[in-house]
């Protein structure tokens, strides 16, 4: 007998995501529910060979539901993963909604997932902002090997992340561009970002940071080791998808070049892309529909002491959000609810 899930928000970008990757995954599911808020109710979604119309989540019982994979914003989360919760289905969330709550666990699986064992006292699990997933997946193996102090990361993130509309209005600024008297005017997004980038990614908060700047400090904190230092700076740039991130981290312990390639190749979910050779690394163009996060760039920074820069970069639907939920879900599988 196998597991009957629900995609929450199945017609958003992440939403579609998921559903494809548990087909290609062959994730063992007796029943696959499509949901979606009213206003994208009806609407048809694929899911492998079979397609899907989603179903009124306002008016869906959850009760049965072994599992539910939410790809809704943190306001529908709010609303829908307690019910969700008390009728005894995990709730495997991907917004921001539940992330810094203590009872919560925050889920990277090749970097913490022995933290899923504690989903009972709330019944939700919290995935991280992609850029988080890439950066703490590579982070880790060698926190682990030379302990590390601080880290400076600037992130290039693609409009994907921001949604539908975002990457809607990248298109036809784009076009626009080549239309003569055609103003390109922002509307989803704070500047234009066709041939653009914006050092803007989520609202502003009081201490000058904005919220994605916030999210990777705390996030990373919360997953892997509260006393590291963490200094982010996001960026929005004029790309679909695939994310980008430039790493500098700062060790306790010596830590040559080699010696962290070799442990990045060993560390799963990495891809070590590092020739130092024009064109010896990989850009997001290349990781689209990719599982891994690449690490390329590695090289020493001579002004710490033990100091490395890294080059990581990642579909951020795919392997940043999506695959990140499908993987919690399959542990909780097998090894948590042991369906037959």
């Amino acid at each position: 007998m196998g597991y009957k899930i629900t995609v929450a928000g199945a017609t958003s970008n992440l939403g579609r995501e998921i559903l494809n990757i548990l087909a290609e995954r062959k994730f063992p599911a007796e029943e696959v529910v499509a949901l979606s808020p009213r206003r994208s109710l009806g609407t048809e979604v694929s899911y492998g060979e079979r397609t899907l119309k989603t179903r009124d989540i306002d008016s869906f019982d959850f009760d049965g539901t072994d599992m539910a994979l939410f790809a809704l914003d943190a306001d529908d989360a709010r609303k829908y993963a307690p019910r969700a919760a008390e009728s005894g289905c995990v709730v495997i969330d991907g917004s921001d909604a539940f992330r810094m709550d203590p009872s919560v666990p925050l889920i990277v699986p090749e970097v913490n997932a022995a933290g899923i064992e504690s989903y009972r006292e709330r019944m939700v699990i919290a995935c991280p902002d992609a850029a988080t997933s890439a950066l703490v997946a590579a982070l880790k193996p060698l926190h682990d090997r030379a302990r590390i102090r601080r880290v400076v990361v600037s992130t290039y993130q693609a409009v994907s992340g921001a949604g539908n509309e975002q990457m809607d209005e990248l298109w036809n600024q784009t076009k626009g561009m080549y239309v003569p008297g055609q103003e390109v005017e922002p509307n989803h997004l704070p500047r234009q970002i066709a041939f653009n980038v914006i050092p803007q990614v989520g609202a502003f908060m009081e201490d000058g940071a904005s919220r994605a700047e916030w999210q990777i400090v705390t996030e990373t904190k919360k997953i892997l080791d509260p006393s590291i230092r963490i200094a982010a700076t996001c960026v929005r740039v004029p790309v679909f998808v695939g994310d980008a991130e430039s790493v500098n981290v700062e060790f306790a312990d010596f830590l040559d070049e080699d010696e962290a390639r070799d442990i990045l190749r060993e560390a799963p979910g990495l891809l070590v892309v590092d020739k130092q050779e024009d064109g010896g690394y990989v850009t997001p163009v290349e990781t689209v529909g990719d599982f891994a996060t690449f690490v390329s760039r590695i090289r020493q920074d001579p002004t710490v002491e033990n100091g490395l820069n890294l080059w990581l970069v990642a579909d951020n639907l795919r392997k940043g959000a999506a695959l990140n939920q499908v993987q919690i879900a399959e542990i909780l599988g097998r090894e948590y609810l042991q369906k037959g």
